[in-house]
């Protein structure tokens, strides 16, 4: 029980989801961000806390290559009952996000949407990879790759340290076989001129 499935994509950025107005919305366009995936509710204990602080951050970090992407979910003691839109104004009106709130999701079980499969996959709990309660929240780096996943209880203020690494870091790997390739060339360059001095 609570299995992680085995899921053919390696990263986030390979789904397509629905916003709350039904229009789809392929996730690469997130490329070169880092995101905060939350399940969201509107009627849950740990609501005031978790929106507080996710708007909180996001006015914070946006700027900065930051997004959360927030799904609702009623799968919890049926806390998010309204509809696509109700929820929208719910974030927005109360809360002040302005982050995207995006069609109501399953996050467990066999009509799981695709990306919490992926997500569960990536990263599974501490006693499996079902999602335990609302406001399960999963960082991903800018390369669409799960980074951390963080529990109900575990306040987004909690892991800002995490959140503004993951913001700084920059990846040099392209940079580093440019330089060696580079290097090769150099190399290969002055053995050759060795061999061939000009004007022979």
């Amino acid at each position: 029980m609570g299995a992680s499935e085995s899921v053919p994509e390696t990263s986030v950025h390979e789904f397509t989801v629905k916003d709350c107005n039904g229009k789809e919305v392929c996730l690469d366009t997130y490329k070169g961000k880092v995101l905060l995936i939350v399940n969201v509710a509107s009627k849950c204990g740990f609501t005031e806390t978790n929106y507080t602080q996710l708007t909180e951050l996001y006015q914070k970090y946006r700027e900065k290559d930051f997004e959360i992407l927030a799904f609702p979910c009623n799968q919890f003691l049926r806390q998010e009952p309204g509809s696509d839109q109700q929820i929208q104004d719910f974030a927005c009106t109360r809360f002040k996000a302005e982050y995207p709130v995006f069609q109501k999701v399953r996050v467990n079980g066999p009509d799981a949407a695709p990306l919490y499969k992926f997500l569960k996959a990536s990263k599974p709990g501490l006693f499996g990879s079902r999602i335990k309660w609302n406001f399960t929240k999963f960082l991903v780096d800018k390369n669409g790759k799960v980074i951390n996943r963080y529990a109900t209880a575990t306040t987004p203020f909690s892991f800002e340290v995490s959140l503004s690494l993951s913001l700084s870091h920059t990846h040099t790997h392209t940079h580093t076989h440019t330089h060696i390739s580079c290097s090769i060339f150099l190399r290969i360059g002055l053995k050759f001129a060795e061999r061939h001095p000009e004007g022979t």
